[in-house]
């Protein structure tokens, strides 16, 4: 047959596969590789097999080939094939030895003869050596080596910082701690025209960051163009509405505590897109914090119908908020060691979470195990969530709680002032319970004007919180001052007549200020 006519049939086999008809693809690549037995159009035949899913064959096929252990892109669609059946240590063995070094570059002592024959494209390709090193990565996931997994992701995002895949499964799995995130992303080489990637991955890894640092960072990927400021290219469009970036913004509003921020965002992007699934999740979280059941029927149906796969761990091992969630299901049922198996199973798979061990520390407090929730000497609950990510204020928050509980109240006072120092928005009602811890731990210490100022900060929140009237009311009570301490008294009374704290106190407090101002007693005359 003719050069002519087999390149005919090339590419016939390309626009086969262009149409998703794999069964006329693998035909014809067959027959071109019978006749010309060239290693691209062996190549060609396998990787037809690869789409038309017949893992097996397309296995065998490349295993036979004289130029399997040579040719990077035959050893790499073989290895392919062995992921696709679950064959994980032989998928290993296929890609080869390779060493890491403690900077996650790679080193292949073994391979100095490796051919790399592809097309020859004029696209901006994807390093086959960063695509090696994910699927290095995922067999060692697959294999529950975890400690692997992350440093060949890692490997493999350093070897191309194109490769997504593998920075989504060090974000998504939580394998990095904030620090770490921060450290890989500031070690990335990024090309001159790639530099809106570069602050792409800026949004995704710093959502914990101050509120002007976070929508400045917004604000430049949304103004970025695709092309580069000297590029004569006539394009013009920005990712302003680009739905992954506005999942990613409404992760930090939820983080935030900016429920209904959140919530409308989520909501916006669902009707463009019903099936994201990253904001479907964190429109979830936004409705369970603002009582929306309706909606969380309606979405709860949608998912068991639409991702019947991800939703629960028996199906899905490794989805995080399955393991929380049934964490505090069972602590809301009060079944301490349920949730404490869930949250512990949680933390092992997560590393880079710090949720999982807040939450072990929070069902310490439950039952009032302090010393276990605080002392990282023991199990290092606390502790290791406040390493994992330093900049969470929930973390800071129940540090201060329970040294509060413990009657360290000056160490109290300094958890929740560092609550509220690293808050990543503007105060909101969500941490108006810290506040008044605050101010509760300042009226321990005695410390009446800063407690009567913070109490009053609250109130700028909320004005329907029984424990932050009575709290002032009490406060003023000590001060000596009874005329305030009365009308905070009442205040609180007005929101919880029956209360019977209030009520002694105003009793006490309405006698005491009779003793002191002999005018306030009826009938008597001075």
């Amino acid at each position: 047959m003719r050069e002519e006519e087999i390149e005919k049939l090339r590419g016939v086999v390309r626009d086969c596969v262009s149409k998703h008809l794999y069964s006329s693809a693998i035909f014809f690549a067959d027959k071109v590789a019978a006749f010309t037995s060239d290693p691209a159009d062996i190549y060609m035949q396998a990787q037809a097999l690869f789409l038309g899913r017949h893992f097996r064959r397309a296995f065998h096929l490349l295993n036979a080939s004289h130029v399997v252990l040579r040719d990077l892109r035959f050893r790499y669609l073989a290895a392919k094939c062995l992921e696709e059946l679950k064959e994980w240590d032989q998928c290993l063995q296929m890609l080869g030895d390779a060493k890491l070094d403690e900077h996650g570059n790679v080193s292949d002592t073994k391979d100095r003869s490796v051919m790399y024959l592809d097309k020859d494209a004029q696209d901006h390709e994807i390093n086959i050596s960063a695509a090696i090193c994910f699927l290095r990565g995922r067999a060692y996931e697959a294999l529950e080596n975890r400690a692997q997994a992350c440093q060949w992701y890692i490997a493999a995002v350093k070897a191309d910082p194109l490769c997504y895949e593998a920075l989504d499964r060090l974000i998504e799995n939580h394998m990095l701690t904030c620090s770490e995130e921060s450290s890989l992303l500031s070690s990335l080489q990024f090309s001159p025209e790639d530099g809106w990637l570069s602050s792409f991955y800026t949004c995704l890894i710093k959502k914990q960051d101050k509120e002007n640092v976070v929508e400045a960072m917004f604000d430049d990927v949304e103004k970025e163009n695709a092309c580069s400021p000297s590029s004569d290219s006539s394009f013009n469009g920005t990712l302003k509405n680009n739905t992954d970036l506005l999942a990613c913004k409404a992760e930090y509003y939820h983080q935030c505590g900016e429920y209904q921020k959140c919530f409308e965002l989520t909501s916006l992007l669902l009707e463009k897109d019903p099936f994201h699934l990253k904001c479907t999740l964190v429109h979830l979280a936004a409705a369970m914090e603002l009582g929306q059941s309706n909606e969380l029927y309606i979405m709860a149906c949608n998912l068991v119908k639409d991702h019947p796969q991800n939703k629960a761990t028996s199906l899905e091992g490794t989805f995080l908020s399955s393991w929380i969630g049934q964490g505090n299901a069972y602590a809301a049922l009060e079944e301490g060691d349920q949730a404490m198996l869930a949250y512990r199973t949680a933390a092992r798979l997560f590393p880079g979470c710090h949720l999982p061990t807040l939450y072990i520390g929070m069902e310490y407090m439950r039952t009032h195990s302090f010393k276990l929730a605080e002392q990282p000497g023991n199990l290092e609950e606390e502790g290791l969530a406040q390493t994992i990510c330093s900049s969470d204020p929930l973390v800071y928050n129940e540090l201060g709680v329970v040294a509060y509980h413990m009657k360290e109240y000056k160490k109290a006072v300094r958890w929740f002032e560092k609550t509220l120092a690293n808050i990543p928005a503007s105060m909101n009602a969500t941490w108006e319970p810290t506040i008044v811890n605050l101010a509760h731990a300042y009226r321990k210490l005695k410390i009446y004007p800063e407690a009567i100022k913070y109490y009053e900060k609250a109130l700028n929140l909320s004005t329907k919180s029984l424990s932050t009237y009575s709290g002032l009311a009490y406060t003023y009570h000590l001060k000596g001052d009874y005329s305030a301490a009365i009308t905070n008294y009442h205040k609180a009374l007005w929101l919880k007549p029956d209360d019977q704290f209030c009520t002694e106190m105003l009793t006490l407090a309405l006698a005491e200020e009779s003793r002191c101002d002999p005018d306030s007693i009826p009938g008597l005359i001075s």
